[in-house]
């Protein structure tokens, strides 16, 4: 599948989909399925069944997978950008195209 461009605290914005605009920082990154969960973002209604760590049970809101490709990263200045890669000083290091800085 190939590597993505898109690491666990990275901020980024939806730029496709349901949930398009909206922003928030990577919690976690699925390699393997090519789909990351963004906080706050793709929110779904669980049904939990009591259990040791939910003895109430009940109706529980979590985030849910999102596709990598319908996310972008966001440069400090907050504009959406495309990852590129190159080395520094020996180093191989993540660069945002449209600023040219190092994330």
């Amino acid at each position: 599948m190939g590597k993505l461009k898109i690491k666990t605290g990275d901020t980024v914005r939806v730029i496709a989909g349901d949930h398009k605009g909206s922003e928030g920082k990577v919690l976690t990154v699925f390699n393997d399925k090519n789909k990351a969960i963004v906080e706050g973002v793709n929110m779904i209604k669980k049904h939990m069944k009591p259990s040791a760590q939910n003895p109430q049970g009940g109706i529980v809101e979590k985030e849910a997978a999102i596709q990598v490709s319908n996310l972008s990263l966001l440069t400090s200045k907050g504009e959406i950008t495309r990852v590129g890669y190159r080395t520094e000083d020996g180093k191989k290091v993540r660069y945002a195209k449209k600023s040219n800085e190092v994330i």
